[in-house]
Order: structure tokens, then sequence, then C-alpha cells
């Protein structure tokens, strides 16, 4: 999936305005690390015996888990607001992508954003089944969330969701390209966006979200804690 860097917003890197922060950058690391562990999930599934590589595996990530143990902060809450502390987790910025750092979330890519309408692409791989060879409904109710609340931050307003409406109309297959579109409009409460979930231009589900509008100013200068430097 590649991005058409000269038809997004001016100025922006993934629909992105370099100037505005909702939260610390993933290391890259970690976005290197959830995709191999989004590829790894999608394999346990798939075996269809027991394998002594999975219990290597196992035997690993208790030793692995305990040496970052170690390492992370000891308070699992997020390092945000006026009474946050070092000893708090960083908060990563959800904004943009978060399906890039975290393997729960699936993987998109915009190829076009602008303030009224914006589409890209998206591929779900096998750990988001629900029936047979399909997508889960509820994962395509956060990917559209997800995807929504990109263009609206991209664009420079955004804010809690209110309220979403699915609509599925087609089965949404498992390891196929798929194209999404979002159609984007300021309401009396706030905004409304329509997103689309396409396969070969037949629309297989759609989601309607109302938000509440704030500028990506507002959102931005919020209190988000910085990472810590080296110990």
């Amino acid at each position: 999936m590649v991005q058409d860097e000269h038809s997004t917003v001016a100025g922006t890197i993934d629909g992105r305005p370099p100037a505005l922060r909702f939260g610390e950058d993933p290391l890259p690391q970690t976005r290197t690390a959830a995709a191999a562990l989004r590829r790894m999930a999608g394999l346990l599934v798939s075996l269809e015996h027991e394998h002594p590589t999975v219990d290597a595996m196992i035997a690993a990530l208790a030793s692995w888990e305990d040496d970052l143990v170690l390492a992370a902060p000891r308070d699992p809450r997020p390092r945000f607001g006026p009474d946050q502390t070092d000893d708090q987790r960083v908060y990563l910025d959800h904004a943009f992508d978060p399906g890039s750092f975290n393997p729960t979330f699936p993987e998109y890519c915009f190829e076009r954003i602008e303030p009224d309408h914006a589409r890209g692409e998206v591929h779900f791989p096998v750990v988001f089944e629900g029936p047979p060879g399909l997508v889960h409904g509820g994962v395509l109710a956060s990917f559209i969330d997800c995807v929504v609340q990109h263009h609206n931050c991209a664009v420079g307003s955004a804010g809690k969701t209110r309220t979403l409406t699915m609509s599925y109309r087609r089965p949404t297959p498992l390891l196929t390209s798929l194209d999404f579109d979002i159609t984007r409009e300021e309401t009396a409460r706030g905004l409304r966006s329509t997103a689309r979930v396409l396969l070969d231009g037949h629309v297989v589900c759609s989601g309607e979200l109302d938000s509440v509008a704030m500028s990506a100013e507002q959102l931005a200068a919020r209190d988000f804690g910085r990472r810590r430097g080296p110990a």
C-alpha cells in the first residue's frame, strides 16, 4: 500500500500536521515488533497440531516478560494530565494509524486526505477472523472508528466519538486488498462522517460516526507526558 504524498493535506506526513502532538511517537522497535507479533499470531491460530517451536516460544516469552517488566514504568496508567508522574506509562499517539504499533489494531494506508473526503486501502490478516474466512464485525467497527478519527485529526477538527452506527451489507473477506472512503460534514452538534469499506467497487460495510468537534490545536495542547530520558 503506497501513499500518494502529493494528494494528502499540505505539509503533512500520512495526513498528520507535523506541529500537532497527540502523545509520543512509537519507537521504531515497537512498530517492527507489532508487525511481527501480528504475523506470529496468525501462524499460531493456523496450526493444526502442537509444535515444539511453540513450546520454545512460550518459554522465551516468559523470560522476555520478566526482562521488560523491569524496564517498563511501574504504573500502567498513561502519563497524562496535571498529576502525571514519571512512574506512569507514556501515552502513544493513537490519532494516526494505531495498527502500526499495536498488533490488536488493523493496519491501513490513506491514499488521499481532503477536508470533506478521504480514501485509502486496508488488508485484514487472519488474526481478525470472525466467521470462516471473513473479518469479524467488531473489528470492522473499530477500523472505521480509527480511520474516521485519523481523518478528523488530519484536517484540523476532531473529538470523542458520540455514536457509531454500522451497516453490514456483504461478507468482508480476509487476506484481500479492500478500499475505504470517508465523507465528512459539520453539524450543529459537531462532526458527522460516513465511512465505507469496498471490495471491487461494491460496499461491504459502512459506518456513520458522530463526534465532538474540537480544534486539533485544542486536543494537541492537552498535557501529554513526554518520554523519559535514558536511565
